[in-house]
């Protein structure tokens, strides 16, 4: 059995970077997960700080996305730590996510989407699930971290 997520209004939709759960990282506040990592694909201050300021994920994403803006040259280095750096940070930041993502159990995690290949599933179920997959670890770590306290 695996949960599936992808919009915000699903059972496990906290799970989208477009959730409303914000954090606060490097001195700086971030409206959602998908602000944090659509800025850090560019090296410009200006450009970083207009995504951050963006009024939804959905602006953010599409600042992101547009490529009259240059990424940094490192992106596709980097993108995937960038990522975990945001997950981690928004679960830290609101503890009922971690619980709910703990109450997962061992289930596989899958962003259910049609049109991502790479972070997601893909249309038909062939993609990396990145996001799923780094939720996955976090689980572990949470999973980790809790069991060394009852010790």
């Amino acid at each position: 059995m695996s949960i599936k997520f992808y919009r915000v209004s699903d059972e496990y939709g906290c799970f989208s970077n477009f959730s409303n759960h914000g954090f606060e990282l490097n001195g700086k506040q971030w409206i959602t997960s998908e602000h944090y990592f659509q800025a850090h694909k560019f090296e410009s201050f200006e450009l970083q700080e207009m995504v951050r300021n963006a009024k939804t994920p959905m602006d953010a994403a599409r600042i992101g996305r547009n490529r009259i803006y240059p990424l940094r040259e490192d992106w596709e280095d980097v993108k995937v730590t960038i990522m975990r750096k945001a997950i981690k940070h928004k679960f830290a930041a609101h503890s009922y996510l971690s619980e709910l993502l703990l109450s997962t159990g061992e289930q596989e995690i899958i962003e259910d989407t049609e049109n991502d290949y790479y972070w997601g599933c893909g249309k038909k179920g062939s993609g990396k699930n990145m996001l799923g997959k780094i939720l996955m670890e976090l689980r572990a770590e949470l999973l980790r971290v809790s069991k060394n306290k009852e010790y």
